[in-house]
């Protein structure tokens, strides 16, 4: 039997429609390269099976990794410790007094990260009191820099 080029068609579209119901978004590279040996086979239909086998594999292997490695480059590093939600600017009430070298706390006017009281440190040799108002100027860590706004 001679494979067709709208058997490689129906195999990306298969293979498009696993990603569907499998998702990890690696089947749907696989099916661009079927596709893209149909494509090749319209153009030059007379192409022996382990030149299409050849090409496909060759064609999904190399999307895969231009996917992995050029737009999913930041996919293997860690979240830990990051945030979409940025603290710096943010006005809060000290809970307890900042001195040189010592830690204080700041509540905050809406809680950020499941928590409206944070740890806090003074901007400078700065001694802020208990009910203070004070504005987050740096995160450091899980301590707060603040310093009058």
């Amino acid at each position: 039997m001679q494979v067709e080029w709208w058997h490689w068609v129906v195999g990306g579209i298969l293979l498009t429609v696993a990603e569907l119901v499998m998702p990890g978004f690696v089947l749907i590279w696989f099916g661009l390269g079927a596709l893209a040996v149909a494509a090749l086979l319209a153009l030059l239909p007379a192409t022996g099976l382990t030149a299409q086998l050849l090409l496909w594999l060759v064609v999904s292997v190399s999307l895969l990794i231009v996917w992995f490695k050029v737009f999913r480059r930041d996919a293997h590093k860690t979240r830990i410790g990051m945030s979409e939600v940025s603290l710096v600017g943010e006005i809060g009430l000290l809970t307890r007094a900042v001195g040189p070298f010592q830690k204080g706390e700041i509540r905050l006017q809406k809680p950020m990260l499941g928590s409206d009281v944070w740890p806090c440190i003074a901007d400078a040799d700065v001694v802020l009191n208990t009910g203070e108002r004070v504005k987050v100027l740096a995160v450091e860590g899980s301590l707060l820099k603040v310093g009058k706004p």
